[in-house]
């Protein structure tokens, strides 16, 4: 037994050793240490991501390596890969910063998809990345100012305070204090007809109202007759008026217009409805003759009484010494630029809302209608020379449609994102839009596109109310905005 087992040993040993049979293996050696496999980076960061409008950085992806090797990252694809740059340390950018109220993404719905890659010296991994763009106000509030109102119609500035005129479709004209709320009825404007889109609908305070206290009033007579009226705001709420223009309009009771201003060069504007009827059948809008359908233009004298501006295109024959522009079907509202140009929003008969621009030194310039609503053909054989709109939207329920324009301001307010944006909106729809750099974006020539409208809406959520059916905006003397509904509510534009 102790024999057979001293011989074990010696057996393992032998079959161990290499082919010198000594102790040390040396000459046929076998294993030395085994080489590591290698494995892909493994992605470590999330799949999705939200990101406020504006904001560059979006992302930064991290991955471990089992191996330890260094990782680098890339784009390698996805629907928006275009949309996005990253660093070789994985900090992914938007390029350039996402607009929340123009996705860019490939569906139009602020859900950015990427696809990124981790790789070490020989292989990769990739990652199906969601961005989510969400909204930010941009300083943007809209406070509620004043309700109980009965059907208002607008909003104008009082020259020398921060009060404004609200007009109530009914004939009331008040004095609000906007920081308080205070109302003061001021003039009933009698003699209406308020049925349909008849009413009282808009007024124009002399620039030096603060002394004189005249204003002109656009309103609607029982006869359906257009009327500019000449009022003292002195207190006396059933003052006596001075009718300074008849315009007659029988038979309907819509397309009345209803904008009236004083404008930048001391002259008195008004912008008259094309009358009524579908397509305009009598072509009131482009007959020279007739003050429907137009942008009319007056002097204004010491006092108070009117005559055709110099500079009117048919001041010398040709057409009523009156019309300054022609060719609109119902510019309701108005207002002029911090350029000085005015501001048209041409309600549409039944497919096109549209946007003109008319400076002060252009006279009988012709907005097309009823050739033409907006660029679309509408009737008849277009002349040469019409001038086309600086920017329409077409008829439906989509977030770049509406069916009735109510035409804005170019804001000079304290809302510093929103300086330089025309602010406008449709009534039925309900959308708010705005279109930045109106001086240098809705210029004649050119057509600035719907698809590039801002969609305002949840910026412009208020803190009580419900913004909804929009009639008119209008501003105080140092540019605040104000938007008004014709459910009676008053609200304003502040930083937020």
């Amino acid at each position: 037994m102790r024999t057979a087992t001293s011989l074990i040993p010696f057996a393992l040993l032998a079959a161990c050793s290499g082919g010198s049979g000594s102790l040390g293996g040396g000459g046929g050696g076998g294993g030395g240490t085994p080489t590591p496999t290698n494995s892909a980076p493994a992605f470590t960061s999330a799949t999705t991501a939200t990101v406020a409008e504006n904001t560059v950085a979006a992302y930064q992806a991290t991955a471990t390596d089992a191996n330890g090797d260094p990782i680098t990252f890339s784009i390698t694809g996805g629907a928006d890969a275009a949309r996005f740059s990253i660093t070789t340390a994985g900090a992914l950018a938007f390029t350039p910063a996402p607009n929340f109220e123009l996705p860019t993404d490939a569906n139009g719905d602020n859900l950015y998809e990427v696809q990124l890659k981790a790789a070490d010296a020989s292989l990769s991994t990739t990652l199906n990345l969601q961005v989510t763009v969400t909204n930010s106000r941009e300083g943007i509030a809209v406070k509620r100012v004043a309700t109980g109102f009965t059907q208002p119609v607008d909003v104008t500035a009082i020259p020398g305070s921060t009060d404004v005129f609200v007009l109530e479709k009914t004939g009331n004209v008040y004095r609000l204090t906007p920081s308080t709320g205070a109302k003061t009825l001021l003039l009933t404007v009698g003699n209406l007809s308020t049925d349909s889109e008849r009413g009282l609908l808009g007024i124009a305070p002399f620039p030096d109202f603060a002394t004189s206290q005249r204003a002109v009033v656009y309103a609607t007579a029982t006869d359906g007759s257009i009327e500019l009226r000449r009022y003292t705001i002195d207190g006396t709420v059933a003052a006596a008026p001075t009718v300074l223009m008849t315009i007659p309009h029988p038979g309907q009771s819509n397309h009345n217009g209803g904008w009236i201003a004083f404008g930048p060069d001391g002259l008195l504007y008004a912008a008259t409805g094309d009358g009524g009827g579908a397509g305009d059948p009598p072509n009131n809008a482009q007959n020279p003759n007739v003050r429907l359908g137009k942008i009319l233009r007056m002097a204004v004298s010491a006092a108070g009484a009117i005559s055709p501006a110099p500079g009117n295109p048919f001041v010398a024959g040709g057409g009523d010494p009156y019309v300054f522009a022609l060719g609109l079907r119902n510019p309701f509202r108005n207002s002029f630029g911090p350029d000085g140009r005015l501001y048209i929003g041409d309600v549409g008969q039944g497919a096109v809302e549209e946007i003109d621009v008319l400076r002060p030194d252009q006279p009988g310039l012709n907005f097309g209608w009823h050739y033409l609503e907006g660029t679309q053909p509408y009737t008849g054989t277009a002349p040469a020379g019409l001038t086309a709109p600086v920017s329409e939207y077409l008829h439906g329920t989509g977030p770049k449609q509406g069916s009735t324009i109510i035409g804005g301001y170019v804001y000079r307010g304290p809302v510093a994102s929103l300086v330089g944006s025309y602010v406008f909106a449709d009534y039925i729809s309900g959308n708010i839009w705005t279109i930045p750099s109106a001086a240098t974006s809705l210029v004649q020539g050119s057509l600035y596109p719907s698809a590039n409208y801002e969609r305002r809406n949840p910026d412009f959520a208020p803190d009580a109310g419900t913004l909804d059916n929009i009639v008119s905006f209008g501003e105080d003397s140092t540019g605040n905005l104000f938007i008004v509904g014709i459910d009676g509510e008053i609200y304003q534009v502040v930083p937020g």
